[in-house]
């Protein structure tokens, strides 16, 4: 993986920067009129101690350096390759009480460039392009290589590995081009967030982080199912404001897996709104369809442990295999926020139905460069399901993410945050698999279950590009949620130090 040396040294050779930190601006909006050019930096030391920027005609240079330090109760090795590095959230490879290295637990850390030019009436071309990294290996972050690194190793020596739609390459956040006005929209074309993602950024209490974030740290919510969905490197969006508080968009993925997709094809229609209510205060609300075609899960399978008990000896300490898991996955979100001058409260909710995907796959490349194929796991250690859901006996799953939460600014510079977040998955394994009709236990990962997440932070920003954090977050699965889990809970406590610019 590339370092970041050389790019830390365009930083001070450019003149300018980004005030653009993804907390503090409205993803679900489309932008509107351009501000006052920002103060450019004039040294590095204007560079760390101000709020200047690193820009030079209308071209920024941005990013966010997020290291920290935490205590979980089960969790697992550090993993360099990770997008999230710790298992902040229960997974099934948690299994100690361990110290460990805790990056991008309020934000990722990211290094990117992004532009807007006049070009005549109220036009301008825009364009961004941004990738996230581990702070302290430097790597790019890659959920699926995470994933896959962990193939063949028994799962009580796997990492804190967790798949991604960040997959290593030097665009993995964001990398687009288009044009935008205040008063015929934005249309944007190329890699770029789903609109279930942006709704995450924005109505999340904690902006979708790692360390305190059931839903920044699990992409199913911002994937509308499986997290690999959450970003699209050919698509196309388009946003647009009305009516003074109304807005609407949708985005249109066109290419496959051989275009860097984790799927055949996606759309989402959004329809949103602010509101005011009392003096100030605001009340914001969005609903956003999605589907997905073909749809990429990447996990280890359970192998010889799949047709047994959470617990059975033995099995879980076999190496597992790299799984694809295809399906065609339907999702519906509604999100509110009501912000006044010093809080602000949050509130979502999100139905997922996966089904059998429109074309079973034999063979293909992911988007971090893996290949996998069907039944061919003897061979390379992959395989290929496309039989997960609505086959074989089983039912199509229905899965259910909800939230709520709030922020409150103690002063300008201090805010208290805290979330609760709940999953409820319905069984679907039924009789003609062997099963019950219903089932509620660890047993099988058809079974019904539950996840649930408790978290709390502070953040006190210190000085007008740093801030530094201290958090908790509690986390337990239940059911079939938690079929070959070596530990059903997590307390992961978190400490750290932001820089963003």
């Amino acid at each position: 993986m590339a370092k970041l040396g050389i790019c830390a040294a365009f930083l001070f050779a450019v003149v300018g920067g980004s005030e653009a930190w993804a907390a503090d601006v409205s993803p679900t909006k489309a932008p509107a009129a351009s501000a006052a050019t920002p103060r450019a930096c004039t040294d590095p030391t204007d560079f760390v101690t101000t709020n200047c920027q690193l820009t030079w005609e209308g071209i920024t240079v941005f990013g966010i350096i997020d290291t920290g330090f935490g205590w979980q109760t089960h969790g697992a090795t550090f993993d360099p390759r990770s997008a999230v590095g710790a298992s902040y959230l229960i997974q099934k490879q948690n299994r100690l009480a361990t110290w460990t290295l805790a990056p991008n637990a309020l934000s990722n850390s990211t290094i990117g460039i992004k532009g807007s030019r006049w070009i005549g009436d109220d036009f301008s071309v825009v364009f961004d392009l941004d990738a996230g990294f581990d702070p302290y290996s430097l790597r790019l972050s890659n959920g699926p290589g995470s994933v896959a690194a962990n193939t063949g190793v028994p799962q009580n020596l796997q990492t804190a590995y967790s798949d991604s739609s960040r997959a290593g390459q030097w665009y993995n956040g964001q990398g687009y081009v288009g044009v935008s006005s205040p008063t015929y929209g934005t249309l944007t074309l190329f890699r770029q967030n789903s609109l279930t993602l942006d709704a995450v950024f924005d109505y999340d209490p904690f902006g979708a982080s790692y360390g305190f974030s059931a839903i920044g740290f699990q992409g199913i919510t911002c994937g509308g199912g499986n997290t690999e969905n959450c970003r699209h490197s050919t698509s196309v969006k388009y946003r647009i404001n009305f009516l003074n508080h109304f807005r609407a968009a949708a985005l249109w993925q066109f290419g496959g897996y051989d275009e860097n997709n984790a799927s055949n094809g996606a759309y989402q229609f959004q329809l949103g709104a602010d509101i005011p209510t009392w003096g100030n205060d605001v009340l914001s609300v969005d609903a956003i369809y999605s589907h997905v075609k073909d749809s990429v899960s990447l996990a280890l399978a359970s192998g010889a442990n799949a047709n047994n008990a959470f617990g059975a000896p033995i099995f879980p300490f076999l190496p597992q295999t790299l799984t694809a898991t295809i399906s065609d996955n339907t999702a519906a979100m509604f999100v509110a926020r009501y912000t006044t001058k010093s809080l602000k409260l949050y509130a979502g909710y999100e139905y997922i139905r996966y089904e059998p995907p429109s074309d079973p796959q034999a063979a293909f490349t992911d988007i971090a460069g893996n290949f996998l194929c069907q039944g061919c796991d003897a061979f390379n250690g992959t395989n290929i399901n496309n039989a997960a859901f609505g086959a074989g006996g089983l039912g199509n799953k229905t899965f259910q993410v909800m939230w709520a939460g709030a922020k409150y600014s103690l002063t300008d510079d201090l805010d208290v945050i805290g979330a609760y977040y709940h999953y409820i998955q319905d069984s679907f394994f039924g009789t003609a698999a062997g099963g019950p009709a219903f089932c509620s236990s660890s047993e099988h990962p058809q079974c019904a279950g539950t996840f649930d997440a408790i978290s709390t932070a502070v953040d006190w920003r210190f000085a007008p590009k740093w801030d530094t954090y201290v958090g908790v977050m509690f986390t337990q699965v239940n059911g079939g949620l938690g079929f070959g889990f070596f530990e059903h809970s997590n307390v992961a406590t978190t400490a750290g130090l932001r820089f963003r610019f």
